[in-house]
């Protein structure tokens, strides 16, 4: 569960850099690396930072409001 958790968090960080830079600048990253707005390499990545979001709120919900990254 350790390595997933690591793996959401890196997830939800592009995606947090991705809005970002949405907002700040009207940049589309996601976009910008595949070329328009609805094709497979952008719905794999919204669809990815989606279930990452996902998995963390369930995880601390889990685990009593600890997200593990290490073993205790």
């Amino acid at each position: 569960m350790i390595v997933i958790n690591y793996i959401a968090f890196i997830l939800l960080c592009i995606g947090g850099l991705n809005w970002g830079l949405v907002g700040f600048l009207q940049f589309n990253l996601v976009t910008a690396l595949f070329g328009s707005e609805r094709n497979i390499g952008t719905i794999v990545i919204y669809t990815l930072v989606f279930l990452s979001m996902l998995w963390l709120i369930f995880s601390v919900i889990y685990s009593n409001g600890l997200i593990l990254f290490r073993p205790l």
